[in-house]
């Protein structure tokens, strides 16, 4: 398990270094040495978010302050992070900067888009 002190989140990406980062890749995550979720980067500031399950969720995001926050189709709550590289170069995000919150960890980067099933595959 990866321990990430708080002054380590002094280099706070910006939305440009953020947008500069990720766009047009797509970012696997995880927590606790166990896989969390994926989110596609897309132009524009959209990304598509899904918990590895087939469904996705579309979404954009948009800076406040040092967070960059997320607002997806099917939620209702925005979704506020802190984002930094890790000391390997990886992706690490906090959420709403609480250092007693979630902690995500880039495990994996790829190019290819993520695999989403259509609505109510299977139903």
């Amino acid at each position: 398990m990866f321990c990430i002190s708080p002054a380590a989140f002094a280099d706070t990406m910006s939305a440009e270094e953020f947008d500069r980062f990720t766009l047009g890749k797509t970012f696997y995550y995880g927590v606790n040495g166990r896989d969390y979720g994926a989110e596609e980067y897309l132009p524009n500031h959209r990304v598509i978010w899904t918990f590895l399950d087939g469904r996705c969720q579309n979404g954009t995001w948009y800076q406040e302050g040092e967070m960059i926050c997320f607002e997806y189709e099917a939620l209702e709550e925005i979704q506020c992070w802190t984002f930094r590289k890790s000391p390997t170069g990886g992706l690490v995000a906090r959420f709403k900067d609480d250092p007693k919150a979630l902690e995500l960890f880039e495990v994996q980067r790829s190019h290819e888009p993520l695999q989403c099933l259509g609505p109510d595959v299977g139903v």
